[in-house]
């Protein structure tokens, strides 16, 4: 994932490496998340980072003024990913700024991410592959967009299937020679809050179905199973959801309403079974409500041509 460099350089390796970083999220991994941002950041705006290390380092970043205002991740909805592929959301915001503040300067660098647990010592952090697109809408204000990119066999764990939180940061360079052996931080000015929304991230969901015998006399048992899984972002497959109530519905062959029938809970093992009497030609499915941490799932209707 990319590694920010410039925030390593403001911020220095000290503070950094109080954090672990996943193997996924290692410098030449290719994709970005704000590792470097986060802990190092957080800590220089709470007093708790010096910035000594190479031989003339002094000062630390001046109050940036400057603030996120408006945050959204993926439009308010939820956000939810199965074991494999990439997931990309968008996120929106707006930045408040002083006059002699300009976000869209080469050297300013700015990102809005979210993170699981404290800010202070996150369990899980998601950010974009690019920063986001900023362009000034007044002399005070400026517009952004950018991306959630989430991978999910990479970077994903079931406990991720929760409520997140959102963070950013604004970093202005002010044309500093970050790489120089004497370098005056104070000329570097940086901001950065912490809940700015919240984001929820759920475990896709898949539910299929089966009327059987097919075709069925009229009047006979019709028995109709089924499965609700779940992606396990610990294991990268998708295993039975068990103990949750699905209904059973079924429409006539000319309608397009479908009527519940009756709720079944799912087994252990995330399976469906129960039995009705066929009476006329039509479509049988199970819908799954949701859960906090699974989105929910509707069957595909099986058609039952009833004799």
């Amino acid at each position: 994932m990319r590694i920010r460099a410039t925030v390593v350089a403001v911020t220095g390796a000290v503070a950094l490496s109080a954090f672990v970083v996943p193997a996924a999220q290692a410098a030449g991994s290719g994709a970005h998340h704000p590792i470097d941002t986060l802990r190092a950041l957080h800590a220089a705006a709470s007093g708790r980072s010096t910035f000594t290390g190479a031989t003339g380092e002094v000062g630390t970043p001046y109050a940036l003024d400057a603030k996120f205002t408006g945050v959204s991740v993926n439009n308010g909805k939820p956000i939810v990913a199965g074991t494999s592929g990439r997931v990309s959301v968008p996120v929106t915001f707006k930045v408040t700024h002083g006059v002699g503040v300009d976000v869209t300067a080469s050297d300013t660098e700015l990102d809005v991410f979210i993170y699981r647990g404290s800010f202070d010592e996150p369990a899980n952090f998601l950010g974009g592959d690019d920063y986001p697109a900023c362009s000034n809408t007044s002399a005070t204000v400026a517009t952004c967009r950018g991306t959630i990119d989430i991978l999910p066999g990479e970077e994903l764990e079931n406990a991720d299937a929760t409520s997140w939180k959102a963070a950013g940061y604004i970093i202005d360079v002010n044309d500093v020679d970050l790489s120089a052996d004497d370098i005056d931080y104070s000329k570097v000015g940086f901001t950065e809050s912490a809940s700015l929304t919240t984001a929820k991230l759920q475990r896709l969901s898949k539910l299929t179905v089966n009327a059987a015998p097919e075709p069925v006399k009229k009047g006979k048992t019709l028995t109709v199973t089924g499965k609700l899984s779940r992606a396990n972002w610990d294991n990268g497959t998708y295993a039975g959801y068990s103990t949750q109530p699905v209904k059973l519905q079924f429409r006539k062959k000319n309608s397009s309403t479908y009527t519940t029938v009756k709720t079944v809970k799912t087994s252990s093992t995330g399976s469906l079974k129960t039995t009705v009497k066929a009476s006329v030609d039509g479509y049988y499915r199970y819908v799954f409500a949701g859960t906090s941490t699974t989105p929910a799932a509707t069957a595909a209707g099986d058609f039952v041509d009833v004799k």
